[in-house]
């Protein structure tokens, strides 16, 4: 029995120092059996031009968005549903037309019993014009009849005019969309009757996009039109330019309305949430790193730096402004340091890396 307890501790023995010498090696000298370089992939931090910004909550609008309302005054026939997409000049809304077309077979009527009258006094006057000439007829007479046809050339031009005014609000009861886009909400139901200016309904242009967002005021200096901000969309930066300021405050928020006009190949939504980068300040040097290469933990931000060696050093950043996929890091970082972009969230400090060209 004593045999066998003093061989079980000379081997506990020997498995502890065996251990000891294992882990008393340097990272990344373990020997063969050690665990293989971790596979990074790496950039160079850069010294660059940042401006601070401030993330501010932005929408995604229409630039085309209108209630569209009657022009004439009647019954609402028809109106098309919500959803429906509408070229330019489509009808979207039909308004009863019967007193419309009522009038318009009064004043055609009336066009022709008065061009039939013009014409009649026309030739009248001739005659008349004849005779006087041989002295055959008075010259009251005469310019009689020259009057009454001038009256029924004034009275033709008007007959015309109420013609053509009928024509146009007949024209009118058919509501066309001014622009091309997609029927967003309907004001009003068939049957209903409308008034001139009332909504009928209303008009959303799906391809005219632009992001709408409130900056404070101290932004207005550092922002001017045709700027390019970053616009947050799902995790991803996509660049947008200014297309106009409203440099004057809310009396009560003291903020400001930017606009930026989106690119069209994105797959935007009106009403969807953006969020806008607007600078604070002016463009200053800083040390600057990609995004990627922030390693966010409790006890705060850092970096991967790869020493000459290949070994990881972890260094402890702050962050900063930021352009795109660029962002500012304050902290031990040099420009022209190599810099984890890739593989940094299972690196620990020492271990030796594999760079991934």
């Amino acid at each position: 029995m004593l045999y066998n307890r003093v061989i079980a501790v000379s081997i506990a023995a020997l498995l502890l120092i065996t251990a000891s010498s294992v882990y008393a090696q340097p990272p990344g000298a373990r020997g063969a059996g050690g665990p293989p370089p971790a596979s990074v992939r790496v950039a160079l931090a850069q010294r660059m031009e940042l401006a601070p910004t401030i993330s501010v909550p932005g929408t995604v609008t229409s630039r085309f968005d209108a209630r569209i309302a009657a022009e004439v005054t009647g019954r609402l026939d028809w109106i098309a549903e919500v959803g429906t997409e509408a070229g330019q000049g489509e009808v979207i809304a039909r308004i009863d037309d019967t007193q419309l077309r009522f009038q318009k077979a009064e004043f055609e009527a009336g066009v022709q019993r008065e061009t039939g009258r013009l014409t009649f006094l026309t030739r009248e006057a001739e005659r008349l014009e004849a005779l006087l000439a041989d002295n055959i007829t008075a010259r009251s007479v005469y310019e009689r009849t020259v009057n009454d046809r001038d009256v029924s050339r004034s009275d033709l031009a008007i007959q015309r005019a109420r013609l053509a005014q009928v024509n146009d609000q007949l024209a009118r009861t058919e509501i066309r969309a001014p622009f091309a886009a997609v029927v967003a909400e309907r004001l009003r139901q068939a049957g209903e009757r409308v008034g001139v200016g009332e909504p009928v309904l209303r008009l959303t242009s799906p391809e005219d996009l632009e992001v709408v967002t409130r900056a404070p005021l101290g932004s207005v200096a550092f922002l001017v039109e045709g700027q390019t901000l970053q616009v947050e969309k799902d995790g991803v930066l996509i660049p947008a330019r200014v297309r106009s300021l409203v440099p004057f405050g809310d009396s009560r928020s003291h903020l400001f309305e930017i606009r930026l006009d989106l690119p069209a190949d994105g797959d935007w939504k009106a009403g969807q949430a953006a969020r806008v980068a607007v600078p604070t300040d002016g463009l200053r040097m800083v040390i600057a790193v990609p995004r990627d290469a922030l390693v966010l933990r409790r006890d705060g931000a850092s970096v991967f730096r790869i020493n000459a060696e290949n070994i990881a050093e972890r260094i402890p950043v702050l962050a900063g402004a930021s352009d795109g996929e660029m962002i500012e890091v304050t902290g031990p970082v040099q420009a022209g340091d190599r810099i984890v972009i890739r593989g940094a969230e299972r690196l620990r400090p020492g271990q030796t890396v594999s760079i991934l060209q």
